[in-house]
């Protein structure tokens, strides 16, 4: 029914903490709106009901300005997942998740997820660099033809962009990003023997072309499913009355006299 719709209440909550710049906005309109917007910088936050199967999945999109960072514990209260985001060619961006956002997510849940998200992969990396969209019919030949162009090249070039005599050097390495997953299990006091591994939960993505940010929400709402089930079960029984002691409530009321 078309109230029912309006009054859906999220299952869980996904937090995207990051700097500004990193792309957080680009990613999240990558995934609820399949298509790369230019975005200007989010003021406060934002939040994104998205509909994954039989379950509501509330994201929000935080800002990365200082100004604002205030407000990040906030947004994380309650969080099943937060996604830490950093730029691949930005160092500083790396460094500021741990310095300025790893200490807002105290208020999250106890057992949320951390997922590492390494964004504009197609600055650096020509596999992020096609994108992994579904093209369309009549796209096929002109991608197919592009590919075989690519792949028939001898020596691929460092960089995508480099054809055009600009580069991009990448900053942070995949060791880089594993290296500090393993610091926020330390901070957490996590157990990394029994923790997700660091392999299954450092992602590099591009908003741009969409490299792997399918895989990224897929993945961590996969892992999130549990605290999905937790918490409509809490929820259905807290709306559950039992009429009959309700009754007999009523009854025992209306029995009451002055003497």
């Amino acid at each position: 029914m078309p109230e029912s719709s309006k009054m859906r209440k999220p299952d869980v909550k996904v937090v995207l903490l990051g700097d500004t710049n990193v792309g957080k906005t680009s990613l999240l309109h990558r995934y609820t709106e399949r298509k790369f917007k230019d975005t200007i910088s989010t003021v406060g936050g934002a939040f994104f009901l998205k509909q994954w199967g039989p379950y509501n999945v509330s994201i929000w999109d935080t800002a990365g300005r200082e100004q604002f960072h205030g407000l990040g514990s906030m947004y994380c209260r309650g969080a099943a997942a937060v996604i830490l985001t950093y730029d691949v060619t930005n160092w500083q961006s790396l460094a500021e998740l741990e310095e300025r956002f790893l200490s807002l997510t105290d208020t999250a849940n106890h057992d949320c997820i951390y997922a590492v998200v390494g964004n504009k992969a197609d600055l650096t990396d020509t596999k992020a660099y096609l994108s992994q969209e579904t093209p369309d019919a009549n796209q096929t030949e002109s991608e197919e033809h592009r590919s075989d162009v690519l792949s028939a090249c001898p020596t691929p070039p460092a960089s995508p962009v480099s054809i055009s005599g600009v580069t991009f050097p990448k900053q942070v390495t995949r060791e880089d990003a594993l290296a500090f997953y393993g610091r926020i299990l330390r901070y957490k006091g996590s157990d990394e023997r029994t923790s997700l591994p660091a392999e299954k939960m450092c992602f590099e993505t591009s908003a741009k072309t969409g490299y792997n940010v399918d895989a990224l929400f897929e993945a961590l709402f996969d892992l999130v499913l549990p605290s999905m089930l937790r918490k409509r079960n809490e929820n259905q029984q807290s709306a559950t009355v039992d009429l009959e002691v309700c009754r007999k409530g009523g009854g025992k009321r209306g029995r009451s006299t002055c003497c």
